[in-house]
C-alpha cells in the first residue's frame, strides 16, 4: 500500500524562526556540550589553596606528573591558561573566574554525594545530654546532622549527667553525653573519654570580696560542678553561700547575668554573653571534668552509630 506524504507549507515568518532555532542549536552542541570533570576542578582548587603543584599531588594521592596533566587538560578543553608560571606560581584572570564557579560546582557536587550517600540512614535515636551544654554547640552539631540525615527523628533530653547515666543503664536512652568525674591535673583524651577544663563563670563585673561569703549560682544537689566548687572554696578556706539554684542552664545565665553569683562550668558551655575565667583574684582553681559517650557498641542502630560520630567529632574538636 502507497501513502501519499504532504509536504507542510512553511511561512515566510515561519522561516526566519526556524533559522534562529537551528542557529540555537549550533550554539549548543558548540559550547553548552562540555562538561568539566570535577577531578580536574578538585585539583585546579587544590593547587590554588596549597600553593604548589607537589603539595596537591601529595594530598590528592597523585604525581606531580600526573597533577601537571590534569591541569594541561583542563587548560585546553576550556581553552583557557590558568596558571602564570614566569614569576613563582600565580592565576591569571581567567583561572580566577574559573576558581569562582569551580568552588561552587564543586560545594553542589559535594553536598549532593553526601546527602544521597546518609539520607539512606533512617529511624529513631534516644538521646541524653547535660543541662549545661543545651545552648552550646550541641544544638548547631544536632541541626547540621538533621540537615544530612531528615529521615532520623532525634528525641532529645536535658538533664544532671547522674540522672542520665543511671536512665541509660535503665535502657532509656541509645546515647549519653555525660560529665563521669573531676580531675586535678589534664589527662589525655581517649576513646570516649574527654577533658575539658572546668572555668568560673561571671558577668564582668563580679567583685571578690573577702569579707563576705562568695554568693553561688549552680545546679541543684548532685552536679558536679557544684560539688567541686564546694569542695574546692572549703580546702581554700572560703566561705560561701547558695545564692540560686536551678536545673536549666537558661536560669544559671539569667541569674548570674542579674548579678546574683557566680558559677563553673566546662569552659565550652560558657553561654555568649558571661565571662569565663580559670582564676578570679584568690580564688582556687577548679581542675577538669570527664565527659564521657555511653552507647551500645554491640547493639545499635546505624542511625545511633552515625549521632555518635557527629557529635565526638564535634567535641572533640571543641575540646582541642
Amino acid at each position: 500500500m502507497d501513502y501519499a506524504v504532504t509536504m507542510p507549507i512553511i511561512k515566510p515568518q515561519q522561516i526566519k524562526y526556524l533559522n534562529k532555532f537551528s542557529f540555537s542549536i549550533n550554539l549548543f552542541y558548540n559550547f553548552s556540550m562540555k562538561n568539566i570533570p570535577t577531578e580536574l576542578l578538585r585539583t585546579f582548587i587544590t593547587i590554588v589553596d596549597l600553593g604548589g603543584f607537589t603539595l596537591a599531588g601529595a594530598l590528592l594521592g597523585r604525581s606531580q606528573p600526573a597533577i601537571s596533566l590534569q591541569v594541561k587538560r583542563l587548560e585546553e578543553l576550556l581553552d583557557i591558561t590558568v596558571f602564570q608560571r614566569n614569576n613563582g606560581l600565580q592565576v591569571t584572570e581567567e583561572g580566577e573566574v574559573l576558581l569562582g564557579f569551580a568552588r561552587r560546582m564543586l560545594d553542589i557536587n559535594d553536598s549532593a554525594v553526601t546527602r544521597l550517600a546518609k539520607s539512606r540512614i533512617s529511624g529513631q535515636v534516644r538521646l541524653g545530654i547535660p543541662n549545661d551544654f543545651e545552648v552550646s554547640f550541641l544544638p548547631r552539631l544536632l541541626s547540621q546532622f538533621g540537615q544530612a540525615h531528615p529521615e532520623v527523628a532525634l528525641e532529645v533530653n536535658c538533664d544532671l549527667s547522674v540522672k542520665l547515666l543511671k536512665d541509660f543503664q535503665q535502657g532509656h536512652y541509645d546515647l549519653v553525653l555525660a560529665t563521669d568525674s573531676l580531675e586535678e591535673t589534664l589527662p589525655i583524651n581517649s576513646g570516649d573519654e574527654f577533658y575539658e577544663t572546668i572555668v568560673w563563670v561571671t558577668n564582668g563585673h563580679f567583685d571578690w570580696s573577702k569579707n563576705q561569703p562568695v554568693p553561688l549560682v549552680v545546679y541543684p544537689t548532685g552536679c558536679r560542678y557544684r560539688q567541686q566548687i564546694i569542695s574546692k572554696l572549703n580546702a581554700a578556706g572560703i566561705a560561701w553561700r547558695i545564692a540560686y539554684s536551678s536545673s536549666s542552664l537558661l536560669g544559671i545565665q539569667a541569674a548570674i547575668e542579674a548579678g546574683l553569683g557566680i558559677s563553673a562550668l566546662a569552659r565550652s558551655t560558657v553561654p555568649h554573653g558571661l565571662y569565663s575565667h580559670v582564676q578570679i583574684q584568690d580564688s582556687p582553681q577548679l581542675g577538669y571534668v570527664k565527659l564521657v559517650f555511653k552507647h551500645d557498641r554491640g547493639n545499635q542502630t546505624d542511625a545511633t552509630k552515625r549521632l555518635y560520630e557527629y557529635l565526638y567529632t564535634g567535641l572533640e574538636q571543641s575540646a582541642s
